[in-house]
């Protein structure tokens, strides 16, 4: 399977908004987390990146933290939205929706304009 090497840039935008996502259908560990992000398309999310944002997460009250004991072997700290992670995820999608509308309609309008000046 050929991963895109996507932009740094990009990948922060984006990666709230996507970990939330992951952590909508119910509780997780960050270890899940991560490889629904990467066989999703995101590349190999390093732990350095997504637990400082989980941290700041369950900060914000968006998400919860629970460690629960392993089965023949350590324990996982499960993470899952809280009812203020929900919203907030229902604000940041519709966010994501207009701010990538603009950016298309921006890049179309300049392609129409640069094909009409060189026409």
């Amino acid at each position: 399977m050929s991963v895109t090497a996507w932009s740094s840039d990009w990948i922060r935008a984006a990666l709230g908004l996507c970990v939330l996502r992951t952590l909508e259908p119910g509780p997780t560990y960050g270890y899940a987390l991560a490889s629904a992000l990467e066989v999703g398309g995101f590349g190999a999310i390093k732990g350095g990146t997504l637990y400082p944002l989980l941290t700041r997460f369950e900060l914000a009250g968006w998400i919860e933290a629970e460690w629960r004991p392993g089965t023949g072997g350590p324990g996982r700290k499960y993470f899952a939205l809280t009812e203020l992670g929900r919203q907030e995820l229902d604000e940041q999608s519709a966010q994501w929706q207009a701010f990538t509308g603009t950016v298309q309609n921006y890049q179309q309008r300049y392609e129409t304009e640069k094909g009409s000046a060189t026409s």
